[in-house]
């Protein structure tokens, strides 16, 4: 759970140095122009460890802390403290690509916070123990549950793009995270299909 409370603690303080610092938020967003004609590609990265508020901060790392020292432990397994760090850092960057070229001309367009690669640790989650409960706003939902409805909620939501949400990156932060543990942890998806047939509800 190391690495996971290291990635909490550098966002957390990098977000709280943003907020009191004006433009250096703006400095680490994903901004297509910053990266299209000023070729800072630290952006790709960086986008991921500021947020627009706190409330954005703490819903985005309380997630991590009580998902990423569970996945830590279950993905680190085969990957390793560092390699799960490395999964994480990637998924911020994979998470964000098809946003960044889908608006890669749009001057206007700013993207921040680390909810792709949270996605990724989630979904990671969820192929390991998919009837866990998770609590949705006091009400438990068992993970894969949650699993369908996020995804179907993400899918409309990007549709219909009439908010500031960034619902692109959760997705794809959703499918590379499922990916990787599919690709890492011989049968997992195995185990993930027999735990759907035998339905156990638990923390």
């Amino acid at each position: 759970m190391y690495v996971t409370l290291l990635l909490i603690a550098v966002t957390v303080a990098v977000s709280l140095y943003a907020f009191n610092r004006r433009g250096v938020g703006m400095d680490l967003a994903l901004w297509p122009p910053g990266i299209r004609e000023k070729r800072q590609y630290y952006r790709f990265l960086t986008y991921g460890f500021v947020h627009a508020d706190m409330q954005h901060l703490l819903f985005n790392m309380i997630t991590l802390y009580f998902f990423g020292t569970a996945v830590e432990r279950l993905l680190g397994a085969n990957l390793g403290p560092v390699g799960f760090g490395l999964f994480y850092l990637t998924a911020v960057v994979v998470s964000i690509l098809p946003s960044y070229l889908q608006h890669k001309n749009d001057s206007r367009y700013v993207s921040i916070g680390a909810s792709g690669a949270v996605s990724a640790v989630l979904f990671s989650f969820i192929l390991f123990q998919p009837w866990s409960l998770i609590i949705v706003f006091v009400i438990p939902v068992p993970a894969i549950v949650y699993a369908v409805l996020y995804v179907a909620f993400t899918l409309y939501m990007d549709r219909r793009g009439r908010d500031n949400i960034n619902h692109s990156a959760h997705l794809w932060g959703a499918a590379y995270g499922v990916l990787i543990t599919l690709g890492v942890v011989p049968g997992v998806f195995g185990s993930f299909l027999r735990n759907l047939l035998h339905p156990g509800f638990g923390p």
